[in-house]
C-alpha cells in the first residue's frame, strides 16, 4: 500500500511539474485568456502572458491579429505575428523594452508597435547580443527605435516602416561596448526629429532605404562613430546627411539619391579640428538641396 501511495505521489509530482513548464513554442490571440497555458488549443491574450510560458530560445506566435500589448524581454525569444499583424499598443510608456542577457538573442518580427499619449520609446534596447527588427511597424512615439545598449550589441532592422514619431526615427548612443547596426530595405518618414541619429560607440550601414520628410537631419552622424550609406534614397527632410556634429565621425555615400533637402543636401561639422570626414563616390546624384550638396572627398568607383 505504501509502494502504491508512493508512486501515486511521485506522479502528482510530475504532472505538477509539467503544468508549469515552459514550452518552446506558444500561441497568442486576441480571443485568448492569460490564465491559460498558451498552446495553439488555448493561447493566451497577450505578449506579456505568453513569455512567463516560454521557454529560453523559444517562439511566441499569433493565431490571428490583434492588439497583445507592451512587454518586457529578458531572455532569448522569437515574437513573431507574420502573416498577422500582432498590435503593441502603449500609452506613456514604452512599448517593448529588451533588458536581457548580453549572450541573448530577440527577434521581433510582423508587429504594429504604436504609441499614444506621450508614449517613450517603441523598442528600447538596453541588453542583448543580436536584436532583430524584421517587417514591423513602429510609430507615435517620442523614439521610434532606441539603441542604448550597456554592452556590445549586434542589431539587424530589416524591411520595416517607422515614421510619425516626435523625435527621431531611430536613435542610437549605446552607452558601453559597440553596437552595430544593419539597416536594410526600410522606410523612415515623416519623424520630428532626425530619421537617423548615432552617436557614439556606433557603426552603421544603411542599404535600400528611405529616409524622406523628417523634420531634422535625414541620417545624422556623431562622434565617434562609422556609417556607410548605400543606395540610399534622402529627400525632403531638413538636412540630407550630417556627418561629425559633436565630434569626428567617419562617414561613406555611395550610389545615393540625395535630393530636395531644405537646409543643405551633405554637410560635416564637428567641433574644432574634429570635423567628421565625409566621401562620396562619383556615382552618388546630389541636388536641388538648399544649401550644400559637395562631399569633402568625391572618389571615382572602383
Amino acid at each position: 500500500m505504501r509502494k502504491i501511495q508512493g508512486i501515486l505521489f511521485a506522479l502528482t509530482l510530475g504532472i505538477a511539474s509539467m503544468a508549469h513548464a515552459q514550452a518552446t513554442r506558444t500561441w497568442v490571440s486576441g480571443v485568448g485568456d492569460d490564465a491559460n497555458p498558451c498552446s495553439r488549443t488555448a493561447p493566451c491574450k497577450t505578449f506579456a502572458g505568453a513569455i512567463s510560458k516560454t521557454a529560453n530560445g523559444g517562439i511566441i506566435n499569433a493565431i490571428d491579429s490583434a492588439g497583445f500589448g507592451a512587454v518586457t524581454i529578458t531572455k532569448s525569444i522569437t515574437i513573431d505575428a507574420s502573416p498577422f499583424m500582432g498590435g503593441v499598443l502603449a500609452a506613456g510608456t514604452n512599448g517593448i523594452i529588451i533588458t536581457a542577457t548580453g549572450t541573448d538573442k530577440v527577434t521581433l518580427r510582423g508587429l504594429d508597435i504604436e504609441g499614444v499619449s506621450a508614449a517613450l520609446d517603441g523598442v528600447k534596447a538596453n541588453t542583448c547580443a543580436t536584436l532583430v527588427i524584421e517587417s514591423c511597424q513602429i510609430y507615435g512615439y517620442n523614439r521610434g527605435v532606441a539603441l542604448t545598449a550597456t554592452v556590445a550589441m549586434n542589431v539587424h532592422i530589416i524591411n520595416s516602416t517607422i515614421k510619425n514619431n516626435t523625435t527621431h526615427g531611430v536613435f542610437c548612443a549605446p552607452s558601453a561596448g559597440l553596437t552595430r547596426v544593419n539597416f536594410d530595405g526600410d522606410r523612415v518618414v515623416s519623424n520630428g526629429g532626425s530619421g537617423w541619429l548615432g552617436g557614439s560607440n556606433s557603426d552603421v550601414h544603411i542599404t535600400r532605404s528611405n529616409f524622406s520628410f523628417n523634420t531634422g537631419t535625414g541620417v545624422r552622424i556623431e562622434q565617434a562613430t562609422n556609417a556607410a550609406l548605400e543606395s540610399v534614397t534622402i529627400d525632403g527632410n531638413g538636412t540630407g546627411v550630417e556627418c561629425g556634429v559633436a565630434g569626428a565621425a567617419t562617414c561613406t555615400v555611395s550610389r545615393c539619391l540625395i535630393v530636395k533637402n531644405t537646409t543643405n543636401g551633405v554637410t560635416r561639422s564637428g567641433i574644432a579640428g574634429a570635423l567628421g570626414t565625409l566621401t562620396g563616390f562619383q556615382n552618388n546624384v546630389i541636388t536641388n538641396n538648399g544649401g550644400n550638396s559637395l562631399v569633402s572627398g568625391s572618389t571615382a568607383q572602383q
